[in-house]
């Protein structure tokens, strides 16, 4: 729960939010618009998430439309980003990281013209290199990202790493979110990541639902409004020219208690694979930092995060159609 003066602070103020029609941003907008503010959405999909919100479409890798939506906005939310599966992320790196490097350069550079009053920057888990408990102490500006991905997150951070140091511009806020999800996620079945693909086909009556591996591996799931929350803080308070940690806090979930919590409400047959890779061993983040500097407090259980998740998902299964899919080939 984000303290009633933390949302004060945002009544009347010009705010704009990129990539606010995501699972992420939508709940972000929400509660900005309950505060009072004046939110600008900017998207390319084409998705209507609050009426109270002004939409706008247009694409972040053009210079001159970031310039311009920009102008006269008091605080930035720069949630947008390119969401996919592993394999896609794998097979189609280009798809992925050059929109990435591409919106991230000209938002941030966009806002510093602007003189952009406050700017929070949701980064990902992937900036780090690979282990199994992340900390922000531990991390290296020397290290090698997880991925391609990871690389083209980190160079955001980068950027504002020397905004601080040539323009003192300390009002600039980074998150580095795990493994997000909630209402507004990617359901697509060709690229979906691990909760949609697995109601996807729970519900398309998959018999029995095939996990690979063996249930053992260890992720950090976070619902998307713990995260829109945790932002919120991240923006409001600063995170002193560094980044914190978004997670569910704890010490993570199987991917066996992840089926089993679906199960628990949901009625389906399933069986691991263990003929099949289970993947990295664990990947967990120290939210210690979150919480010591933001007010960071992930209360959402992981089962009442499904349940909601799945509702939305049974009303909306088509959404995913009318979102920008930047791994079609045709970008």
């Amino acid at each position: 729960m984000i303290p009633e003066k933390v949302m004060q602070s945002f009544k009347e103020k010009d705010i704009l939010v990129t990539g606010g029609t995501g699972l992420i941003g939508r709940q972000i907008v929400k509660s900005l618009c309950d505060a009072g503010a004046i939110v600008k959405i900017v998207s390319l999909d084409q998705i209507t998430v609050d009426d109270r919100a002004e939409h706008i479409t247009g694409d972040l890798t053009e210079f001159s439309f970031c310039k311009d939506v920009t102008k006269g906005i008091d605080y930035v939310f720069h949630l947008a980003g390119i969401k996919g599966s592993a394999k896609v992320s794998t097979t189609m790196p280009a798809a992925h990281f050059v929109p990435t490097l591409m919106f991230n350069t000209n938002v941030l550079e966009a806002c510093r013209l602007n003189q952009v009053q406050k700017f929070v920057y949701t980064s990902s888990i992937g900036a780090y290199s690979s282990g199994e408990i992340f900390k922000e102490e531990d991390y290296s500006i020397n290290s090698e990202p997880m991925d391609l991905a990871g690389w083209a997150k980190r160079m955001a951070e980068l950027q504002i790493k020397a905004y601080l140091t040539q323009y003192g511009l300390d009002s600039y806020a980074i998150v580095r979110p795990c493994n997000v999800y909630g209402p507004g996620d990617n359901f697509d079945p060709e690229n979906a990541m691990v909760i949609p693909t697995l109601m996807y086909r729970i519900y398309k009556k998959e018999n029995p639902v095939i996990v690979w591996g063996d249930g053992s591996a260890i992720r950090d799931f976070v619902y998307s409004r713990d995260v829109a929350e945790g932002t919120i803080l991240a923006l409001y308070h600063g995170t002193k020219g560094e980044f914190v940690n978004l997670g569910c806090g704890g010490n993570g979930i199987t991917i066996k208690e992840l089926v089993e919590a679906l199960h628990s409400f949901l009625d389906f047959d399933y069986e691991f694979d263990t003929s099949k890779p289970s993947g990295y061993p664990k990947r967990v983040m120290d939210i210690t930092r979150a919480r010591e500097w933001i007010g960071y407090d992930p209360g959402t259980p992981l089962a009442q995060g499904l349940k909601e998740t799945w509702e939305w998902f049974i009303k909306n299964q088509q959404e995913y159609l009318k979102k920008k899919n930047y791994f079609t080939g045709d970008n």
